[in-house]
């Protein structure tokens, strides 16, 4: 089994010095202009205080019209570097890499907080979204490829796209994208807009600039074996850096049958991957589960949950070879403890069971 704490060499840039990854996730610290807040800053800087081998910011919108949630942090323009320089400073010196994870919300960015109709690449009923045009597609190409020329330019060893759970990137490879302008219809197309941006990173930012994806491999319009299509030519073709399967649960069964006969991970893990690093996410709360994604054939792991309760978990980890995740609820002061802010908090009180009311 591979060590959870033996160094992961990536493909470029510096080495991971274990195989813990902070999972991007939701906080809503920001300010109202997507600047950094020193709450958001606190809390990413604990957790790589806390072990992480690398530090991934929440998903930061590269564009204000791809603003998904409130207090979300913001990439899409240089008013945002000093606050992102401050980030990648405090991350670096605490012993971690850091990511930034670039996202546009798509027909998922409400018109309550971007003040205009949302877009996709089609037409969706349930949010009123409209069909963006064939420039809004280049232009939010463009966007994602600046946010991470942004983001280099802030120090950060990297940046994340994220792929999965709906969002635009994600909207371009739903099986329902149906355009005929080039960015739909086939699953060549539907990807396109995928592939281009990862080509337009890789020409434009520097030879050791990380460069990641998060994916999922079903639900949100997208075929299981599309998803492993896309994810094995990803890893073989040498331009990104890892790939973060995120898969809600990773010892859960595929929905489709065709793949039901044996857990989701295992789909992936058996995958050719080149140098490619492979991770997982999905519901890992102990030690024993971050041993068993590693066995199965995974090269790291990303934590969320796990680490929203423990800033510490690869430590706790390393001195405690049982060790397991609080059990939820818990009070808000553990949270409070754990360098969570009082508006984190509070969303973390619209989980269900996650806080003690």
């Amino acid at each position: 089994m591979t060590d959870p704490f033996a160094p992961l060499a990536l493909r470029r840039g510096p080495a991971m010095k274990n195989r813990f990854m902070l999972a991007p996730l939701t906080n809503m610290q920001s300010h109202a202009d997507g600047t950094l807040s020193d709450d958001e800053i606190h809390w990413l800087s604990k957790r790589a205080e806390g072990g992480f081998g690398l530090t991934m910011t929440a998903a930061a919108h590269v564009l204000p019209a791809g603003q998904g949630f409130k207090g979300q942090l913001g990439v899409f323009s240089d008013e945002h570097l000093p606050g992102l320089r401050q980030l990648a400073n405090a991350i670096r010196q605490r012993g971690s890499l850091s990511s930034v994870q670039l996202h546009h919300a798509g027909w998922r960015a409400p018109a309550e907080l971007t003040g205009q109709q949302p877009m996709g690449p089609f037409e969706d009923v349930q949010t009123g979204a409209r069909a963006m045009s064939t420039a809004e597609v280049e232009a939010a190409i463009e966007a994602f490829i600046t946010a991470a020329v942004r983001a280099e330019k802030a120090g950060f060893d990297g940046v994340e796209l994220h792929g999965a759970h709906s969002y635009l990137i994600c909207q371009f490879l739903d099986t329902g994208n149906l355009r005929s302008d080039g960015w739909g219809g086939s699953f060549a197309n539907r990807r396109r807009f995928l592939d281009t941006i990862i080509d337009g990173v890789r020409e434009k930012t520097g030879a050791d600039f990380q460069l990641g994806l998060r994916l999922s491999p079903e639900r949100h319009g997208i075929a299981t074996r599309e998803a492993l299509e896309l994810a094995e030519d990803l890893m073989t073709s040498g331009k990104i850096d890892y790939l973060d399967m995120s898969l809600w649960n990773c010892f859960k069964t595929p929905i489709e049958s065709e793949f039901s006969k044996r857990p989701l991970i295992e789909w992936f893990t058996e995958l050719e991957r080149g140098s490619t690093a492979l991770g997982v996410a999905g519901k890992i709360m102990s030690a024993a589960d971050v041993r068993r994604c590693l066995e199965i054939g995974a090269d790291f792991v990303l934590l969320g949950r796990a680490a929203i309760l423990h800033h510490d978990f690869p430590e706790k980890m390393q001195a405690d070879s049982r060790f397991e995740a609080i059990a939820r609820p818990v009070m808000r002061e553990h949270l409070r403890a754990e360098g969570l802010s009082e508006s984190f908090v509070d969303y973390m009180a619209t989980w269900p069971d996650f806080v003690a009311d």
